[in-house]
């Protein structure tokens, strides 16, 4: 009883239906809401103090920007579900219409903002990306490879630009797309905006996953393990967070020696072979299940796919060599 009072007490006042109206449309930063409200960061503030400890709201930071999103589970989902029927008035339903045009304006800045990084580095993109086979031709690989798997709640590990959840997302439950940069999850955020599925973008490292054990059913790290100076705990932690019977899927480039990808782009790692990923893989309980080599070009990219053993990888095994089931 105390938590719904809590709750309708801090609904009840008309900024902070507006601001439970805006985030129901997408997550901001305090001061986008400040922008669309038309009011001060600082007072804008306290309305959100107010809904985050009634458990209405959740914040996120990224470096120095605070996002905020309705909150998920317990009663403040069914109350906010029906949120179409409330009761507004005419001059609430003209204020909440205005409140909607200027959200699109954040939405096209947001944009302006992506368009502007590309633009910015579209020549360092393309360098490398003349390097390798086509990136159509990977991604089409990368589905085909984890067609007919149950993906479930896939975790983008080093997610850049989106563009992974973006072509997962027809496929998928839930994507939680993690990167380091929060200027790489803005980014992110501008270009996945209407995605078909819910999707988390979280600032986070990859040897250190915010996530707990055994609560992701696949994983996906595209162009990214070469920045690792130990790739193998990058797959012990992702291993870590994966249900058992997951899928890990890496994308990366096969063994080379051009140097200036480690003098110019940053690569700690020149390339990865079969054997490594076998012996990473085993040593994080899981089994390497297919690999490919996409060969074009100077760089050979090579696509690993595994997966975390379950109950059953562990039963043993009878003389007719079918594996017992666990009991119950």
């Amino acid at each position: 009883m105390t938590e719904l009072i809590d709750i309708f007490r801090a609904l009840a006042d008309p900024t902070r239906l507006r601001v439970v109206a805006l985030l129901r449309e997408m997550e901001l930063a305090i001061g986008e809401l400040a922008v669309v409200l038309e009011q001060s960061q600082p007072r804008v503030s306290r309305h959100v103090r107010i809904l985050a400890d009634a458990g209405i709201i959740e914040r996120r930071r990224e470096g120095s920007w605070v996002f905020l999103r309705i909150a998920e589970g317990g009663p403040v989902g069914e109350i906010l579900a029906r949120a179409e029927l409330w009761p507004f008035s005419p001059r609430e339903a003209l204020i909440i219409g205005y409140d909607a045009q200027r959200l699109a304006a954040v939405r096209t800045e947001r944009a302006a903002v992506a368009e502007r990084y590309f633009a910015d580095h579209a020549a360092e993109w393309d360098a490398i990306r003349s390097r390798h086979i086509p990136e159509s031709e990977v991604e089409a690989a990368m589905l085909a490879l984890v067609a007919g798997r149950r993906l479930g709640h896939l975790l983008d590990i080093g997610t850049g630009t989106g563009r992974m959840a973006e072509i997962f997302a027809p496929s998928v439950r839930r994507i939680t797309a993690l990167d380091r940069s929060p200027e790489m999850l803005r980014i992110a955020r501008a270009k996945l905006a209407d995605q078909p599925v819910p999707i988390d973008l979280v600032q986070g490292d990859f040897l250190n996953l915010p996530l707990d054990d055994a609560t992701i059913d696949s994983i996906v790290i595209h162009q990214a393990l070469h920045f690792a100076h130990e790739p193998d705990r990058v797959i012990a932690e992702a291993s870590r967070v994966l249900r058992g019977g997951g899928h890990l899927l890496i994308v990366d480039f096969a063994p080379h020696e051009d140097e200036e990808m480690r003098n110019v782009a940053a690569h700690a790692r020149l390339g990865f072979s079969d054997a490594q990923m076998r012996g990473w893989f085993a040593s994080a309980g899981m089994v390497l299940e297919n690999s490919q080599t996409l060969e074009g070009g100077d760089l050979a990219v090579k696509l690993w796919l595994g997966r975390r053993r379950s109950d059953e990888d562990q039963s043993p095994v009878r003389e007719d060599g079918q594996r017992k089931r666990l009991a119950a």
